[in-house]
């Protein structure tokens, strides 16, 4: 298969070591490339460029291919020759296992302004694993050999960010609560809560900073969701050596298409917002009118460790945030582990039963 432009297989960069000659890869925690044999480490320069917010006007003059028309890449590893056809845009040489990483521009697709450096290593992976292992409690006891550390594969999934001002007009109804005492015929009291209603309308403003959206539909939205807060403010500026030795996806969302979600995720905050602005004991909100006003965007590369496993002859993932250490991922159930806590409950019940009944 040929590369994104119809052209001959694309070169790949690879970082040769300075003590033995073997390639260098990224150290999480760090700004170095380190050689994973020899240990020889190489400081990652800076580039002198910033992270951009880029305007949602521009992303029409932006050089790029729709995500229908890109064919995989080929690339060619810079110490054994061989050639790797593939959809990420990094990874490692399926023959001797060098770190392989596309250069942006070959990409076809929008260039990442800005990537969050993987912080948390093997020996971190494997003591978040270790934890969340042992608080599976309904999970079979074999499950735990068959999760580990070095089963993971380090991956950069693309986000995009999106900024924008808001100015929301809404209609609504305010509650109020009031209390009602009624008696029957029998002479006894009972006091019921009910709800004035009353029409309002109002408005409220709020400006969104990184709002983020993933970008690659390879892994599960919400379990990559789930792995937020991301430290954005820790992102360093976009260089290929981040890469060296991990995977990266390229996108597979279209900005355009990515803003409607983001657009979503906004509206759901600016509805709670005018809730708030309604105030009372209870609020409706019936229509909200949003304007939305110097929006911006980005593309961000965020780090996940991504495990899948094998257990009962099905496949379970696990997703770890690269800096945090959060793990969000499937687990297997044992049946004889919850059919035991539901004979002890029911054992416990009857105890509780009978202790009560003698007093």
């Amino acid at each position: 298969m040929s590369n994104p432009h119809g052209g001959s297989p694309a070169a790949s960069a690879t970082y040769p070591c300075g003590g033995c000659g073997a390639r260098l890869e990224f150290s999480p925690g760090t700004n170095v490339l380190q050689c994973p044999y020899c240990g020889f480490r190489q400081e990652i320069q800076a580039s002198g460029q910033q992270i951009r917010e880029i305007a949602i006007e521009e992303l029409g003059s932006l050089p790029r291919k729709p995500v229908g028309q890109l064919a995989p890449y080929t690339l060619v590893c810079q110490r054994c020759s061989a050639q790797t056809q593939t959809t990420a845009t990094a990874g490692l040489c399926q023959f001797c296992g060098s770190p392989l990483v596309l250069d942006p521009n070959a990409t076809g697709q929008i260039i990442p302004e800005g990537v969050l450096p993987f912080a948390v290593d093997h020996n971190g992976i494997r003591t978040s694993l270790g934890k969340w292992v042992s608080s599976r409690w309904f999970a079979p006891n074999s499950f735990k050999k068959v999760v580990n550390a070095e089963s993971t594969k380090g991956t950069y999934v693309p986000h995009w960010t999106y900024d924008s001002a808001t100015f929301s007009h809404y209609r609504g109804q305010r509650g109020v609560h009031y209390y009602v005492t009624t008696r029957d015929s029998n002479g006894n009291t009972r006091t019921e809560r009910r709800t004035r209603w009353y029409n309002v309308s109002g408005q409220v403003s709020r400006a969104f900073d990184d709002v983020l959206v993933p970008a690659s539909m390879a892994l599960p939205v919400d379990k990559v969701d789930d792995l937020a807060p991301w430290p954005l403010p820790e992102a360093q500026p976009f260089q290929q050596q981040y890469l060296a030795g991990y995977y990266a996806l390229r996108y597979d969302v279209e900005p355009e298409n990515g803003l409607g979600e983001a657009k979503s995720r906004m509206s759901k905050v600016i509805n709670e917002d005018c809730r708030r602005d309604i105030g009372g004991d209870a609020q409706r909100v019936d229509h909200v009118n949003t304007n939305f006003t110097n929006v911006t965007f980005k593309l961000m590369l965020l780090p996940i460790w991504v495990a899948t496993y094998m257990y009962a002859g099905k496949s379970w993932q696990i997703l770890i945030n690269g800096r945090t250490g959060e793990i969000q991922g499937e687990r297997p159930w044992s049946k004889v582990k919850i059919a035991l806590a539901v004979v002890a409950a029911l054992i416990a019940l009857v105890v509780l039963f009978l202790v009560f009944r003698k007093h």
